[in-house]
């Protein structure tokens, strides 16, 4: 079972963007739409195999309200949050 969701912080596995981290904007069959805020705005973003991303285990619950209500959602917003969360897992990291 699949546990990417509107709102889900996945790890890019393939191709260019590699070991980036996204937010998922849209899901489909096989595939999930990201963005970062950064090269890959909301309005225009990524769409990408689900065998290419790796789910982070962490959904961005303010995020995730907004996309599903239809509500704007800023670049800076997801931006911010990406930025935060990989703080958050370097930091993670250091400390192992």
């Amino acid at each position: 079972m699949n546990s990417i969701q509107v709102g889900s912080v996945v790890l890019s596995t393939q191709g260019r963007d590699k070991g980036m981290y996204f937010v998922v904007t849209d899901v489909e069959n096989n595939a999930v739409y990201l963005a970062d805020g950064g090269m890959r705005r909301l309005a225009s973003p990524k769409k990408k195999n689900l065998k290419h991303v790796s789910d982070s285990g962490v959904r961005l619950e303010a995020i995730a309200a907004k996309l599903s209500e239809g509500k704007k959602v800023f670049d800076s917003e997801v931006k911010s949050a990406l930025r935060i969360f990989g703080q958050q897992n370097q930091q993670e990291k250091q400390d192992v």
